[in-house]
């Protein structure tokens, strides 16, 4: 396990893209840094928003879990 900070829920809405200008989510406990993605723009995707953990929402998703390996952790959510 990285060294990464811990953030708790409250940290982790912050970065909404609207509160804070990064635009982060959680899945299964792993914070990932989404800003420079263009699929997240204004901090939400289709009807995701940012700031938020995604770990139930993806299990409706096209997509696995693999969608986050391209972008960088952040940090821990608590």
């Amino acid at each position: 396990m990285e060294d990464y900070p811990i953030y708790n829920r409250f940290q982790l809405a912050l970065r909404n893209g609207n509160d804070k200008p990064q635009i982060w989510v959680a899945f299964e406990g792993i914070i990932y840094d989404l800003t420079e993605s263009r699929l997240w723009r204004n901090g939400k995707h289709y009807e995701h928003w940012a700031g938020q953990d995604l770990t139930e929402e993806l299990k409706d998703a096209p997509h696995t879990n693999k969608v986050f390996e391209k972008f960088k952790v952040v940090g821990y959510l608590r």
